[in-house]
């Protein structure tokens, strides 16, 4: 948006840094847990969540590891042009129909995220980054679209976002 004849300048996000060092703790803590069920063998259960969590922990580990030593790239820029994420790429205003904040739940916990409502998912999927292409079809299966960012590396609730984001394009819908 410009005004008075000079654009805004970008809304920077980096990442939120104290909260992704507590998922690398976290990840690292179930990373124990399953190496101490695999050299318990008491139960076949243990045994076998053990072989589930070293693996599947250990990769989140490594991928949050790998987000912490490149961490000097912002989270999140928006712009007059769009918006830039770090996982999700480029997206130009005219891109995107809406935003919303969506919330999935599994249990006793939730997690919210903001989702991009895309004029034209497959255009996007089709130069999307392989991990957003890989969760595409199970993030339909749950009724979810492509572009979805997580709220929990920002360093700032999602209304705050949403509310950054109509400042640089006044005509995004939000829908709630």
């Amino acid at each position: 948006m410009i005004r008075n004849g000079v654009p805004l300048p970008p809304t920077v996000y980096p990442l939120a840094k104290g909260r992704v060092w507590a998922m690398l703790a976290g990840s690292l803590v179930f990373v124990a847990l399953g190496i101490a069920f695999l050299a318990a063998h008491s139960t076949v259960k243990m045994t076998v969540a053990g072989a589930l969590a070293v693996p599947f922990f250990g990769l989140c580990a490594v991928l949050i590891g790998r987000r912490l030593l490149h961490g000097g790239r912002p989270e999140l820029v928006l712009d007059d042009a769009g918006v830039d994420h770090v996982r999700l790429g480029r997206f130009g205003w005219d891109e995107i129909a809406a935003v919303r904040i969506r919330e999935q739940r599994v249990r006793n916990t939730s997690q919210r995220f903001i989702e991009l409502v895309l004029r034209d998912p497959d255009a996007y999927l089709a130069r999307a980054p392989r991990l957003v292409r890989s969760t595409a079809s199970m993030n339909a299966r749950l009724g979810f679209g492509p572009a979805n960012m997580a709220t929990n590396t920002l360093p700032v609730p999602p209304e705050a976002i949403l509310d950054a984001m109509r400042h640089h394009h006044p005509e995004l819908a939000i829908h709630h």
